[in-house]
């Protein structure tokens, strides 16, 4: 039986995350017998392995004040800004500001206000990787979910979403 983290919560289904540093996470309710959490660990164990595997092809990130992340940071200030501009003007959409972070967890996120965050490590991926994370942003400012409403926006404007997606990973 694989080592697990538990965290129990008020949720409805049972849920594995692998963080960063390969450590395994299982979230489930409150009352859901520790058995039938070790049966959930065993039953996905192909998918653990699978996930492992692929953290170890990614390269590490690197430390929030290297040189590395430094140079990320000002690519970053340098495009983003000109990628969101631009398509802000395709969608008819205007965010409120636009901030570079060294977030590590998520590529971007839209606040309610409808300021745009970016992480600097998002520089690393491919153009067509870039335009979609700004789409994705752009598209929260009309509808703040991920709906049906929020797919069929984000499709009319990049078709090929999923393919792009494939890119970050």
């Amino acid at each position: 039986m694989r080592d697990y983290e538990l965290i129990r919560s008020r949720r409805k289904t049972l849920a594995l995350e692998l963080t960063r540093d390969g450590r395994l996470i299982a979230r489930a309710p409150m009352r859901l017998a520790k058995r039938e959490i070790d049966r959930f660990v065993a039953a996905h164990e192909d998918w653990i392995l699978r996930n492992l595997a692929k953290q170890a092809e990614r390269p590490p990130l690197p430390a929030p004040d290297s040189p590395e992340t430094e140079a990320l940071k000002a690519q970053a200030k340098a495009e983003l800004p000109g990628r969101v501009a631009y398509w802000s003007k395709i969608m008819g959409v205007q965010p409120t500001g636009v901030r570079i972070t060294t977030a590590r967890k998520r590529y971007g996120s839209c606040s309610s206000k409808h300021s745009l965050c970016f992480s600097c490590y998002l520089m690393r991926s491919p153009e067509a990787a870039v335009d979609l994370v700004v789409v994705h942003e752009l598209c929260h400012i009309r509808e703040m979910n991920h709906g049906p409403r929020f797919y069929a926006l984000l499709e009319q404007y990049l078709p090929d979403w999923k393919e792009r997606k494939k890119l970050l990973k």
